[in-house]
């Protein structure tokens, strides 16, 4: 089967959650005998140089990337808001120079599949269909209306809140009419399936989660370990993780640096903004933005914390650590969908107090931390491989060549 992806990022190297999901699909495409082509953006936010990319997924694919411009303006948000029927989230993702590559990928290639990797692709559909007779999939990696709503919620009233409110409701109506644009839909969750009916989708549905490849996993031994170390690691871009990393900073960390002032709580992302950066100058944290290798950041790690309280979708990080034995506390939302045993594969928390009791569990049991580690380990790789749900993935795309 020949596989176009569609990307509004170039995911390497995989560094963030997105990027993650899309390279880990890719592996499983690869691993099953089939052909990738991936045409990326390749934005001025997360540029990257694509002779630097190191990675046999990188060497088995025809990658070709696009320099765009995908930058937030002011002045084009209020524009797009009172002229365009488009939502600013989607119109700042459509660029000549990214269609007119497609075009021409279009009309020199025949696909079976073309993958679009979320919904901001979903503009280039018309130029799609002009060219090709392409199965056009929107593999969603979210529910864009019901992230953005959850964002508007935890806002104070003023300006942002409202805008925000007015995003979410303009996304969900441009969501809903692409349903009827597309043949197939590839929602991350079960949860998110479950939207998507109610919103009205009629074309055929296959619920792909996120996975680790377990050959990819290293088995990180405790010996390494910096025990007790809390981190967390995520975009730093993504509003959802400033506003949980902040509320966390201001109401769990103060109790546990007092009561535990040789922890040290690290933390790593891209994007940061610098008045965020400001916000990390705390005793015991330890602030080191973009990290080369994510993997090489969280070996010698114990306790990831994951205080998100918006957003959809499956967080690919927590997979990736539960994969490599560390013991993850996260609000139910944050690891929502993963569906893991409180206890026993990993922690929920939902206010300060419960934050803080569970660290301080774990950080006084460091059988429990490892006993937890290998469960956590164990459940990732029965639920979540790869390569099961790819090939599972595949059978549906050849149910639809039919």
């Amino acid at each position: 089967m020949k596989i176009l992806q569609l990307t509004n990022k170039l995911p390497f190297p995989p560094k963030d959650g997105g990027a993650l999901a899309t390279l880990n699909m890719t592996e499983g495409f690869l691993h099953h005998g089939h052909e990738v082509t991936m045409l990326a953006m390749n934005t001025s936010k997360h540029f990257y140089d694509p002779g630097q990319i190191e990675s046999k997924i990188r060497k088995n694919i025809t990658l070709i990337t696009i320099p765009v411009n995908t930058d937030v303006s002011l002045f084009a948000a209020l524009k797009n808001l009172l002229i365009s029927s488009i939502p600013y989230n989607i119109e700042r993702f459509r660029t000549k120079d990214y269609e007119q590559a497609l075009v021409k990928l279009l009309t020199k290639n025949k696909y079976d599949i073309i993958q679009l990797e979320g919904l901001s692709l979903v503009s280039y559909i018309p130029a799609i269909r002009k060219f090709s007779k392409s199965n056009i999939i929107l593999r969603a990696h979210n529910v864009e209306h019901r992230l953005w709503d959850s964002i508007s919620s935890g806002r104070k009233p003023g300006i942002k809140k409202l805008y925000f409110k007015i995003l979410s409701g303009r996304l969900k109506r441009f969501e809903t009419e692409c349903l009827n644009k597309i043949d197939a839909l590839i929602p991350i969750t079960a949860k998110d399936k479950t939207v998507f009916l109610k919103m009205g989708n009629k074309k055929p549905l296959f619920v792909a989660p996120a996975g680790i490849t377990p050959e990819k996993s290293r088995d990180i031994t405790n010996d390494n370990i910096i025990f007790p170390s809390i981190f967390f690691i995520g975009a730093l871009d993504w509003i959802p993780n400033q506003d949980g990393l902040l509320w966390f900073i201001e109401n769990v960390w103060p109790d546990i640096v007092t009561k535990h002032p040789e922890m040290k709580f690290y933390i790593a992302g891209r994007n940061a903004p610098g008045s965020f950066c400001k916000k990390l100058g705390k005793q015991g944290i330890v602030f080191e933005g973009e990290v080369k290798n994510a993997d090489t950041f969280t070996e010698d790690k114990a306790i990831m914390v994951v205080p998100l309280f918006s957003g959809s979708g499956i967080r690919v990080k927590i997979l990736q650590s539960m994969s490599h034995g560390k013991v993850v506390i996260s609000t139910p939302l944050g690891a929502e969908c993963i569906e893991a045993e409180h206890g026993k594969h990993i922690f929920y928390a939902k206010s300060p107090e419960e934050f803080i009791e569970n660290i301080d569990y774990i950080i006084g049991n460091k059988s429990l931390f490892e006993k937890i580690g290998k469960s956590a380990r164990t459940f990732v790789y029965k639920n979540f491989n790869n390569l099961a749900i790819t090939k599972e993935l595949l059978s549906f795309y050849n149910s639809l060549q039919v």
